[in-house]
């Protein structure tokens, strides 16, 4: 079965994923959980993408200047689903550097702290080509 990654940028994103693995447990889809930063561990990043195979689906989440999904991005072809975090400005920071990607490099976008839309995005992505 299709298997969903969900790529923190850090711990601190944890209640974030925990809302996202909450819904796929209840579906029964098979994930993985990643704390993997953009900034701190771009080689651990491209490497683990990379060997990632069994991967469909890819929920990045982070705040701040929240480049974890972009870069996702623009390292694979699987879709990748941006969930922006609350911080310091409210995670609108977040949000727009996750929606203003640049042509070609394509985002989903959920919400704020959203990982529950994130996920249930995931499963409709998975669910394309086999009802």
């Amino acid at each position: 079965m299709s298997k969903v990654l969900i790529v923190m940028g850090s711990k601190s994103d944890q209640a974030v994923a925990d809302k996202a693995i909450e819904v796929l447990e209840e579906h029964k889809v098979p994930y993985e959980v990643q704390v993997i930063s953009a900034h701190r561990n771009p080689e651990e990043l491209d490497k683990y993408l990379k060997e990632s195979g069994d991967v469909s689906v890819i929920i990045a989440i982070a705040g701040l200047s929240a480049a974890l999904p972009g870069v996702i991005a623009s390292k694979t072809e699987k879709p990748v689903i941006g969930v922006p975090v609350s911080g310091p400005l409210m995670g609108m920071d977040a949000l727009l550097s996750m929606v203003q990607m640049p042509p070609g490099v394509p985002v989903g976008v959920v919400g704020i702290d959203n990982g529950k839309n994130a996920a249930l995005l995931a499963l409709r992505i998975l669910k394309v080509g086999h009802e």
